[in-house]
């Protein structure tokens, strides 16, 4: 049984774009969405965290993600649909490691299996720290920054022992109207050449609605951050920030709840997937997170004269 709040509640791939530009390509320095910008035109309040990352998509359904992730234990009792266009305090689907014994409410399962065992849950996009007072401040801590992510109080402790991965198809990023023009400014999708599956690292939390008896599931709130990182010359062009991406090689070390020592773990926060990343314009639709759909993800026009194309490296 899921224990995920009732403050929650597939489809396939899209199509492939056409010309696709190659992230690593040499091109023009841009500005893009930063920490101290705003929000692109018709951001809507729940997305009205000027993070990076900001936006993501994931279409992936349920039983793609349960096998694709090698999952043990479903902990998912209403699936999610395709969202093209997630935004922070949105549900989304994480992996993670859990024994049996240390999942918060789940009552219809003591200890009877306390080997760990990796799941697939629904979370909260906004990490809420468990002393918190309320969940308000999960909308402003959708990120963690990999070089103080085992340093700040509210991410130490997840950071420690309660690590997930959240899979997405690719992220979006905007770019400013070129210098001595106006328009506004161009999104764009960044995710591999093949729209295979990125793993960006992250860590969780489970915060407690004390208003709740201890045992009800939905006294447990499940929250997730994503942790980024400085990214590479090649998409520094970009954005000098990126989402930490963790290769297959290591999700197993990474979930592993055992493995409590920073640094260990801070070794497994290589840049992986960077190089060879793909960007191209797409719709200024995806600027509301009203608008969800398979095309907010197809390539697209350029909304103005010099916000760059698509092109093959």
């Amino acid at each position: 049984m899921n224990s995920v709040n009732p403050l929650f509640g597939g489809q396939g791939l899209p199509r492939q774009p056409g010309a696709l530009r190659q992230v690593t390509r040499t091109v023009t320095q841009r500005r893009h969405l930063g920490v101290a910008e705003t929000p692109p035109p018709g951001l809507d309040d729940v997305a009205k965290v000027v993070q990076m990352c900001g936006r993501y998509a994931s279409s992936r359904s349920r039983i793609e993600l349960l096998e694709e992730f090698a999952v043990e234990r479903d902990r998912v009792d209403e699936p999610l649909k395709a969202d093209y266009n997630v935004a922070p305090t949105k549900p989304v689907y994480a992996v993670m490691t859990r024994a049996a014994r240390q999942e918060a409410g789940d009552s219809a399962q003591p200890d009877a299996e306390p080997k760990p065992a990796r799941q697939l849950r629904v979370v909260r996009w906004g990490l809420v720290p468990s002393w918190a007072k309320d969940i308000s401040i999960g909308s402003r801590m959708i990120n963690a920054r990999a070089e103080t992510v085992s340093e700040k109080p509210a991410f130490r402790k997840p950071f420690a022992n309660r690590r997930c991965l959240l899979p997405a198809d690719g992220y979006y990023e905007w770019q400013a109207a070129a210098a001595g023009t106006k328009g506004p400014k161009q999104p764009y999708f960044i995710c591999r050449p093949d729209h295979g599956v990125l793993a960006f690292a992250g860590i969780y939390e489970l915060w407690r609605d004390r208003s709740i008896a201890q045992d009800d599931p939905a006294a447990w709130l499940w929250t997730a951050a994503i942790i980024t990182t400085t990214a590479p010359d090649e998409l520094g062009e970009i954005h000098d920030r990126m989402p930490m991406v963790i290769a297959s090689a290591s999700w197993a070390d990474w979930l592993d709840p055992a493995n409590t020592d920073a640094a260990d773990v801070r070794a497994l926060l290589a840049p992986a997937a960077s190089t060879g990343l793909i960007s191209y314009p797409v719709s200024l639709a995806v600027n509301s997170v009203r608008n969800n759909g398979p095309e907010l993800v197809n390539e697209a026009e350029p909304v103005s004269p010099g916000s760059g194309g698509s092109s093959n490296a």
